[in-house]
C-alpha cells in the first residue's frame, strides 16, 4: 500500500473516530501506574488504543474541549497534556507546577485553569497552544502564604471557582481577558476545604470541609451574599473516623430535588433538599464514602468506598431514599462513570486491573475491559456539561 493510501485511510479512520467523539461514545481511562490513558468506545466496551508518556497520574483527572475532540489532563507532577482523541496521541505537553491537583476548562473553550498545590495557586493557559497566559497566587494571611487550591470548576459568565485549603476560602476569578484575571475573595467559609462540586444548572457551588462539620455553599447568582454554611450540625459531638481517603464532590451527587454527599469520617450519604439546603435523610452505607455520582436522569446515586471497605459499589433509589443494591465489581474500586444516557456504568477496580462495565436497570454486569491498574474514567459526554 503506497503512502498516500495509507494517509488517506488514517484520515479516514480520524474523521470516524471525531464523528464517535460528537456522539460521546468515546473516553479515556487513567492507567495511575503506567502513566498512561486507554482510549475506549463506550458504545461497543472496546479498548481503541493506549496514549503513553504522562507522566504521574496517581491522582489524576482531565476535561474534554467543547467539540470532545481533545482531552487536557492534568497529572499529579504538575503536567498538563493536551491529548487528541481522533488520532490517540500527545499534542502538546508541559510540567507547569510542582504538584497539582485537577482543573477545569472555561465555557466558551478558549481557556484552561490548573489547581496547584505546590506552588498554591492557579495558572490559566491557552487552551490551543498551552502558552501560559496569567497566574493567580493563592496568597493568604499577612504573612502571604500559599494556600493549595482544590475544588475548581468552570461556571458561567467566563468564571472560575475554587477553594484555598489552608485559607478557607473560596475565590471566583473572571476570565474574560484571561491575561487579565479578576479575582473575588469570599473569606472565612470555614476551616480546610478539601473539594467541590458546581449544581448543574451553574448556581451553586459547594466546597466540603475538612477541619470542621458542615459545606460551604456560595450562590453564584449572588456572589455578594458571600458564602453560607450549611449542615454545620450533622456530626456534631460525634468522633469522626480515621479518613483513608478524601472524599470527591466533583462527581456531581444532584439528583430530583436533592443533593446527596458524602459524609466525611462516616458511614452516612447525607441527603440535602436543594430548595432551602436542609438535611433530610442520612442513609447508613457500607463505608466511608468516596464517590456519591448521580445517575444521568436522577434515578438512582451510586456510591464507592475508601479502604479498607473498597471492593463495594452501593446503588440508592432517589425517589425511596434507600438503598436498593450492593456490588463487589474488584479489588480497590477507585471510579465510576456512566454513559450518556445513564444505562450503564463503567467502574475501574485497580488491583484486578480491568473496568467492569454494569447495567444501571438490571445490575448485571455486561463486559469487563483490561486496562493496567485504572482509576479515572472520563468519557466524552462531559464536553457538554458544566462543572465536568
Amino acid at each position: 500500500m503506497n503512502a498516500r493510501i495509507v494517509a488517506a485511510v488514517v484520515a479516514i479512520g480520524a474523521i470516524a473516530v471525531l464523528a464517535d467523539a460528537a456522539r460521546a461514545e468515546l473516553g479515556l481511562v487513567v492507567e495511575r501506574a503506567s502513566g498512561s490513558l486507554q482510549l475506549v468506545d463506550n458504545a461497543k466496551r472496546a479498548s481503541l488504543a493506549r496514549i503513553e508518556g504522562l507522566g504521574d497520574l496517581s491522582h489524576a483527572s482531565l476535561v474534554y474541549s467543547g467539540d470532545g475532540r481533545y482531552a487536557y489532563v492534568f497529572g499529579r507532577d504538575g503536567g498538563l497534556t493536551k491529548v487528541e482523541l481522533a488520532t490517540a496521541r500527545i499534542v502538546a505537553r508541559i510540567v507547569q507546577a510542582g504538584n497539582s491537583i485537577g482543573g477545569a476548562i472555561s465555557r466558551d473553550g478558549r481557556v484552561v485553569a490548573v489547581a496547584n498545590y505546590e506552588p498554591g495557586g492557579v495558572k490559566l493557559f491557552d487552551a490551543e497552544t498551552l502558552e501560559l497566559l496569567s497566574e493567580i497566587p493563592a496568597t493568604y494571611g499577612a504573612a502571604g502564604k500559599r494556600a493549595k487550591v482544590v475544588g475548581i470548576v468552570d461556571a458561567p459568565g467566563d468564571r472560575f471557582v475554587f477553594s484555598l485549603f489552608e485559607a478557607g476560602e473560596i475565590w471566583i476569578a473572571e476570565v474574560a481577558d484571561p491575561r487579565r484575571p479578576r479575582v473575588q475573595k469570599l473569606a472565612a467559609v470555614g476551616r480546610e476545604p478539601y473539594d467541590a462540586l458546581i449544581t448543574p444548572d451553574g448556581r451553586h457551588y459547594i466546597a466540603g470541609l475538612f477541619g470542621e462539620d458542615g459545606l460551604a455553599l456560595v450562590d453564584l447568582g449572588n456572589v455578594k451574599a458571600g458564602a453560607t454554611r450549611i449542615l454545620a450540625n450533622y456530626g456534631r459531638g460525634e468522633e469522626k473516623l480515621p479518613v483513608y481517603k478524601m472524599p470527591h464532590l466533583r462527581g456531581w451527587a444532584v439528583a430530583g430535588p436533592y443533593a446527596f454527599l458524602p459524609a466525611i469520617g462516616r458511614h452516612e450519604v447525607l441527603v440535602v433538599d436543594r430548595a432551602g439546603w436542609r438535611e433530610v435523610a442520612r442513609l447508613p452505607v457500607h463505608g466511608q464514602p468516596v464517590f456519591v455520582m448521580a445517575r444521568p436522569g436522577g434515578k438512582q446515586v451510586w456510591v464507592n468506598f475508601a479502604f479498607p471497605r473498597n471492593d463495594t459499589v452501593q446503588v440508592i433509589d432517589v425517589e425511596r431514599l434507600e438503598l436498593v443494591q450492593t456490588l463487589q465489581p474488584g479489588r480497590t474500586v477507585l471510579h465510576m462513570e456512566f454513559s450518556a444516557d445513564g444505562d450503564e456504568v463503567w467502574i475501574s477496580a485497580r488491583d484486578d486491573d480491568r473496568v467492569v462495565v454494569y447495567g444501571t436497570a438490571t445490575f448485571a454486569r455486561v463486559a469487563e475491559v483490561a486496562a493496567k491498574r485504572p482509576s479515572g474514567i472520563f468519557f466524552t459526554w462531559r464536553a457538554k456539561r458544566i462543572g465536568m
